[in-house]
């Protein structure tokens, strides 16, 4: 039988704060946290407005030698897992190191650092090029420093599977557990990923991202008819899974359990979903089969609702396809109005938020929604928080290159 998997700490960075309760809160008061682009000049770009962390100071978290060694993405994944472990109270010693392992995901890595390197090659200025550049440029070095902060040495990966890379490493550190190859994980996602190489990528490649640069905390609005792209954000979102003997035999407080996860591949084009969805349909009904329960049992969907115009519509489709006439009776919202995209974060701190609705009660809205869409027209718990009993939630991340992954959390019940 497979182990039950359970969730006893959990920390994040957005746009909106940091910590948990900070971006719990103003994620349900409908506050926004994108703005002005200040990192570099954004003149020259079509969308000069993103989700930048105004509230990280990285000496909060860590030393002086780390910050000036390690890429912002890797700094944020730290400060994170450290907020997550103190959470949960979980101690790695000699007993358990080798039955605790770090899953991590991210879609860029070290771009930051990258780009700040290039910059001296272009200059024929090799000698300045960091000497950590190497560290940072492997992605898994966000993994590697929680993994050697803490002492886990069990199961060991990085997922780099662009907008699903935090899901779809939560959805494998669970799958480690239920399997027996570890007790517990430290799992998430974390993104650096405003930087001027990118954002101009981003620029060019067309519709993804939003012009509306004169009201940037209207910028995102997923499912609203009149949304125009995406808003990049940045930050990190990390959780504790443990399996549900070990956290209940160590008296550790349970946010929720993860009963379902499911993955999967468009095949079908590199940025862009199926119009009718039927990639994230069969991803989503994946997660239901493993989860064990039928579509009716699923109270809410925390979106991944990208303020993209065929994104939203193809989710819109797909959740339509798989729920049927319970799609009517669902409540729908996407973060990301309010947080932007956090890319290889944003699963991860989708899925503590959803964790979060489950726990209070509260579902945050999806901010900005103004102007009904005839095709988004599901339930997108617009503009205000909702209470409501939620016993399961399901969360949606779908990436470039057709990737999807969905998790599936339930109030515990022993």
């Amino acid at each position: 039988m497979k182990r039950r998997v359970v969730v006893t700490g959990a920390g994040m960075i957005t746009p909106l704060g940091v910590g948990v309760e900070k971006n719990w809160g103003a994620l349900c008061q409908g506050k926004s946290g994108i703005g002005p682009i200040t990192r570099f000049d954004a003149t020259q770009l079509k969308c000069q407005v993103a989700g930048e962390l105004k509230d990280f100071q990285p000496q909060d978290f860590l030393d002086s030698k780390f910050i000036r060694r390690f890429d912002p993405f890797i700094q944020y994944a730290m400060a994170a897992a450290r907020m997550a472990v103190e959470d949960s109270g979980l101690k790695v010693n000699v007993d358990n190191e080798d039955r605790v392992g770090v899953i991590m995901g991210t879609a860029v890595g070290g771009w930051t650092s990258f780009e700040s390197a290039i910059s001296f090659v272009v200059k024929g200025e090799l000698g300045k090029v960091p000497p950590f550049l190497i560290l940072n440029a492997t992605a898994n070095s966000a993994a590697g420093v929680i993994a050697i902060q803490y002492g886990a040495k069990g199961p060991h990966h990085l997922v780099m599977e662009a907008c699903a890379s935090g899901t779809n490493a939560i959805g494998l550190a669970f799958r480690c557990i239920q399997h027996g190859e570890a007790d517990i994980m430290i799992t998430g996602g974390t993104e650096a990923s405003i930087t001027a190489s990118m954002l101009a990528s981003l620029d060019l490649l067309g519709a993804l991202t939003s012009k509306r640069n004169g009201e940037p905390e209207k910028a995102s609005r997923p499912f609203d008819g009149d949304r125009d792209g995406l808003i990049t954000s940045e930050g990190s979102g990390v959780v504790v899974l443990e399996a549900l003997e070990v956290a209940m035999r160590r008296g550790a407080k349970i946010y929720g359990e993860v009963i379902g996860f499911g993955n999967n591949c468009d095949a079908f084009h590199y940025t862009s979903p199926s119009k009718d969805g039927e990639g994230p349909a069969r991803c989503i009904k994946l997660a239901l089969r493993d989860a064990g329960i039928e579509p009716e049992e699923v109270d809410y969907i925390n979106a991944h609702g990208t303020s993209t115009v065929v994104s939203d519509l193809s989710e819109t489709r797909a959740i339509k396809s798989v729920f049927g006439e319970h799609a009517r009776k669902l409540a729908v919202s996407s973060n990301k109005s309010s947080i932007g995209h956090m890319w290889g974060a944003a699963g991860a701190v989708e899925a503590i938020f959803s964790l979060r609705t489950i726990a209070t009660g509260l579902i945050p809205p999806t901010i900005n929604h103004e102007f009904p869409d005839i095709e988004c027209d599901l339930d997108y718990v617009p503009n205000k928080a909702r209470t409501a009993m939620v016993e399961v939630a399901l969360s949606n991340s779908f990436g470039f290159g057709g990737v999807n992954g969905a998790l599936i959390f339930r109030k515990l019940a022993v």
